[in-house]
């Protein structure tokens, strides 16, 4: 038996499948295209592989055979496979054939490949675009696509580990977001970020975990592997498309069959209910897009489900529109975890208002600032809010500047194992009552009470609560003095050797 494949080989031939696109389209743009090749290589090696045992286990009786397929995960019809598609790699219509093969793959599979209106994951697909080149150079690029992917056996018996496919989708993802830029940074919270929001909010076994602006879904999933069981349930809503079909995609690639993934706008409609009303959750994580344009304001006044009873956010910034809609999809034990810009924290106007209202009611947690340069696409510094609806008796607020702790990188900063243990420590610490009001920590927390904050106007800017100030080392006048004269005597020691070179030169 071959070679079991690792990580690492299997993210070197998928990241190299990338050429076949790069200077064609945009990275965002091309990430569809090599992410559902990954994801129909992946369905049809376990197809082929449980259509092997079970002609093994049925002494090669097709019919047989065929009867325990239709029971599996994913119904792939022939001209539907991969190997269908590379044994007709060369011909000239191969991007119609892939087309087809998606098409039909939708529809074998309907219930789990489309969203609740019929529309399938692969409709913004189009591998027989005049985009990829002329008919030619697209055929081409096709046909090395197809044997890029064909060096890789993703059988499940020749994986080296249960979740190597799912590691791989993640680190596409996650280098899409970097080569591409803003553009991909949109649907890809880093793994760091993801990791910290998913502790701080760590779900109990049973949960119903939610991501209301979920992009690929990884912060999602990330919040479900902290259960530490499988007895949890995923949700999560995407308004953009294409994005949303990588999430269905991602689910499926880490195992989660069962969870719920709607296509829609969260704010304007929100597709995650029961009956009438807003389901309910245990635990609600989001990186929302940073202070939206546009995102509803014109319909909160009258929304339907009352998300905004605190106040309706400015127009051009949907940062508390957003936080309204997590708030209020909580359970009455409930936690909410939330990545911001720094101005929600005190901005005023209608956000000064609902952050006034949502204090009152006791529901913020914590205020964690991050270092800048850690999100692909922006610089700017940005926070987590933790908002917990069983704060009980408590009603102080844990301030932390993390904003200095981090490993430096050349594009990008990173937060380490180290820095992220550090902020989860010091609120597990708060949160199980180990901390006073007052400096937790000298220049890293603070525990303010609920009147210091009333004090400040309800502004939680960090700075009003952690002292970062750091005192200039006193100077020595006398020292300097000192120091000064021995550099004069030195100069004037230089300036006679010049002379008498000078001299010697004139003569």
């Amino acid at each position: 038996m071959s070679a079991k494949i690792n990580q690492k080989e299997i993210n070197q031939t998928v990241w190299k499948a990338c050429d076949t696109f790069r200077g064609i389209i945009d990275p965002s743009q091309y990430k569809d295209y090599i992410l559902t090749m990954l994801f129909l290589k992946y369905i049809s090696d376990v197809n082929k592989e449980k259509r092997a045992d079970y002609l093994q286990k049925y002494n090669g009786d097709e019919s047989r055979t065929d009867r325990a397929l239709k029971m599996e995960r994913f119904q792939v019809p022939e001209h539907c496979s991969f190997d269908y598609l590379y044994e007709h790699r060369s011909e000239a219509n191969v991007g119609e054939l892939i087309n087809i093969a998606l098409a039909d793959l939708e529809e074998a599979n309907r219930e789990k490949l489309s969203s609740e209106d019929g529309s399938g994951i692969f409709r913004n697909i189009d591998f027989n675009s005049s985009n990829l080149g002329d008919v030619k150079d697209k055929n081409t690029r096709l046909k090395h696509l197809l044997g890029d992917f064909a060096e890789l056996d993703l059988s499940p018996s020749h994986l080296e580990r249960e979740d190597v496919i799912g590691n791989a989708y993640e680190y596409l993802i996650a280098n899409f977001a970097g080569d591409a830029g803003k553009k991909a940074g949109e649907f890809f919270t880093p793994s760091e970020v993801s990791t910290l929001l998913a502790k701080l909010t760590k779900s109990k076994a049973g949960a119903r975990i939610c991501d209301p602006t979920c992009g690929s879904g990884s912060l999602l999933i990330k919040a479900g592997r902290e259960v530490g069981s499988n007895n949890f349930s995923l949700y999560g809503q995407e308004a953009n498309g294409s994005t949303w079909a990588l999430a269905v995609m991602n689910m499926f690639l880490h195992g989660f069959d069962n969870a719920t993934i709607r296509w829609g706008d969260t704010i304007r409609n929100p597709k995650l209910k029961e009956g009438d009303a807003l389901m309910k959750f245990d635990t609600v994580v989001a990186n929302p897009p940073f202070s939206l344009d546009k995102w509803g304001a014109d319909m909160a006044v009258s929304d339907v489900y009352n998300r905004f009873w605190r106040g309706v956010p400015s127009k051009s910034k949907g940062d508390w529109a957003f936080i309204s809609h997590m708030i209020e999809t909580l359970n009455e034990t409930g936690k909410a975890g939330v990545v911001v810009p720094h101005g929600v924290l005190f901005r005023g106007s209608s956000e000064g208002k609902i952050r006034q209202k949502t204090i009152e009611d006791n529901l913020l947690e914590a205020v964690i600032g991050l270092p800048a340069n850690l999100f692909f696409g922006t610089g700017i510094p940005a926070a987590i809010l933790v908002f917990n609806k069983d704060k009980g008796k408590n009603t102080d607020v844990l301030f932390v500047d993390a904003s200095k702790h981090f490993e430096s990188g050349k594009n990008q900063n990173k937060l380490r194992d180290s820095d992220i243990a550090k902020i989860v420590a010091t609120y597990d610490d708060f949160h199980n009552g180990k901390l006073k009001s007052g400096i937790a920590e000298d220049k890293y927390s603070f525990v303010a009470t609920v009147d210091a904050i009333i004090e400040n106007d309800y502004n939680l800017n960090i700075p009003r609560y952690v002292d970062t100030f750091e005192e200039e080392e006193a100077i020595d006048i006398h020292a300097v003095q000192i120091e000064i004269g021995r550099l004069e005597e030195e100069l004037k020691e230089v300036q006679l050797q010049m002379q008498d070179y000078l001299k010697v030169l004139i003569d």
